[in-house]
């Protein structure tokens, strides 16, 4: 080149960038860090109050366990409950409905029952059972007799009393009572009472 725009001696002008532009640039990229750590901190919070996500399951994967319940091997040993021969029964009745402690009596002698007393029930019970009847004795009948009789007569009240002497139990037929439990569901309570039952036990899995 020449003329009036020719360059000379060994020094060029330098090229400078312009100053506005430098700070929008350096403003642009601060902006972009204050949205970008912004977003991290709402990230957090999201992820804390919905419980930790995906992320959080799998990283936990590792160390958690879960308890398993599974049916034992082996089963516990069967309730000693006494046979209805060992258990005698007082059968009295709360209604006014005549012989009917007789019949019952009856029922249960040829179910394998022992009979005791037959009668009307005492004034505390005379007419005053409103349920199907009342089964009662000393406290030991408790997990004993009583249950055994109850196969019998699965609506009857049970009760105890500690200063009752002996081991009969009575049946005491209230105003609710219509028959005996029907003898095929009784023998398969019976059976049920005495069987063992399966226990079950934990695992843990990890």
């Amino acid at each position: 080149m020449g003329g009036k725009y020719r360059i000379t001696g060994d020094k060029y002008p330098r090229m400078r960038p312009h100053r506005r532009r430098g700070r929008l640039v350096v403003a642009v990229a601060a902006c972009g860090a204050v949205l970008g750590v912004a977003g991290w901190g709402v990230w957090q919070l999201i992820d804390v109050f919905t419980g930790g996500g995906g992320t959080a399951s799998a990283a936990g994967a590792g160390t958690s366990c879960r308890t398993k319940a599974s049916p034992a091997t082996k089963a516990s040993p069967a309730v000693a409950v006494p046979r209805p021969a060992q258990i005698t029964v007082n059968v009295f009745n709360a209604t006014t409905r005549a012989g009917l402690a007789k019949t019952t009596a009856d029922e249960l002698r040829r179910r394998g029952f022992a009979i005791g007393e037959v009668g009307n029930a005492n004034k505390q019970y005379d007419k005053k059972v409103a349920g199907a009847g009342i089964l009662l004795g000393p406290a030991a009948s408790l997990n004993g007799s009583l249950p055994v009789l109850a196969t019998q007569l699965p609506a009857a009240e049970r009760r105890t009393d500690a200063a009752r002497k002996g081991a009969a139990v009575d049946l005491i037929l209230g105003n609710g009572f219509k028959a005996l439990a029907p003898q095929a569901a009784a023998a398969k309570s019976l059976t049920a009472l005495a069987a063992p039952k399966p226990t079950t036990t934990a695992h843990r899995g990890c």
